[in-house]
């Protein structure tokens, strides 16, 4: 039972009318009141034999997964909480890390659409709107063998309140005075937006410079021009001037001394100029 008037549940009915095949590009479309985390429900499904292109939505997350093991909740019905599973047939596995990246371009144009906010990326996986996080996406593999199967799981905050965010450094599209909070519309723009963007890939065999991801990202990616701390996995931080975006995805950093490094991994801190 519902009773935040202001923040209605989704209709699955509807938007399986609108999203899944014959009328739309999903094969399945399935919303639960609430779970931990849609990542690990849909790996599990796609390891039991879910088909490509199934989407699970959860009103409530518990325990949200994000990169490097951390967890988030988040306020029931007051946010976008899904995972997609993709069965990347015929793409090398070398290209599956633009997934995340690929993700990421879809939901900052639809919101950016939508919702009349600029939307920007920080690298590698959070979304922004003035330099606050309004969201994350976390892909995760499912199985190599026989065939590529990835889990994209993205979170979008839409009507959180302030004194309701997860970080201060956060935000949602109420805050920012988005044109559009409406959970609905929204679902339905990122995921059309993300169908079309991630079939064109495929098309192109993964390749990210044929397909225009990368010239895509570059263009979203705030990152880019920025002084930045990288913190590495193995814990050394790496302080430059983030350069470029890679035809692997990488992030490349120039440090003092001239020298470019090529990032596949790392949490991206930037740096405001009081900072430097």
């Amino acid at each position: 039972m519902w009773t935040d008037l202001e923040r209605p549940p989704l209709d699955v009915a509807a938007l399986r009318a609108a999203l899944v095949a014959p009328a739309g590009d999903w094969a399945s479309l399935d919303v639960v009141a609430r779970t931990g985390s849609t990542n690990a429900d849909l790996l599990v499904a796609a390891r039991a034999g879910a088909a490509d292109r199934s989407v699970l939505v959860a009103e409530q997350q518990d325990a949200g997964r994000g990169r490097h093991a951390r967890t988030w909740t988040s306020p029931a019905r007051a946010g976008l909480s899904m995972s997609v599973l993709l069965r990347t047939t015929g793409v090398p596995l070398s290209v599956l890390g633009w997934l995340p990246l690929l993700a990421g371009v879809a939901v900052a144009d639809a919101v950016q659409r939508l919702a009349e906010v600029e939307v920007t990326l920080k690298w590698p996986n959070d979304v922004l709107i003035d330099g606050r996080k309004l969201g994350g996406i976390l892909a995760e593999v499912a199985a190599t063998t026989p065939e590529p199967a990835i889990v994209v799981g993205l979170g979008l905050n839409v009507s959180l309140r302030a004194e309701e965010l997860p970080v201060p450094t956060a935000t949602s599209l109420l805050l920012a005075e988005a044109a559009c909070t409406d959970r609905d519309p929204l679902l339905r723009a990122v995921l059309r937006e993300l169908a079309a963007r991630e079939a064109r890939w495929r098309s192109a065999g993964g390749d990210p410079v044929r397909s225009g991801l990368v010239a895509d990202y570059r263009a979203r990616c705030s990152t880019l021009g920025r002084t930045v701390v990288v913190t590495l996995p193995e814990g050394r931080a790496l302080n430059g001037e983030a350069v470029d975006v890679d035809d692997m995805g990488r992030l490349v950093v120039r440090d003092a001394e001239g020298v470019q490094h090529s990032v596949s991994a790392g949490d991206v801190t930037h740096v405001r100029a009081a900072e430097r």
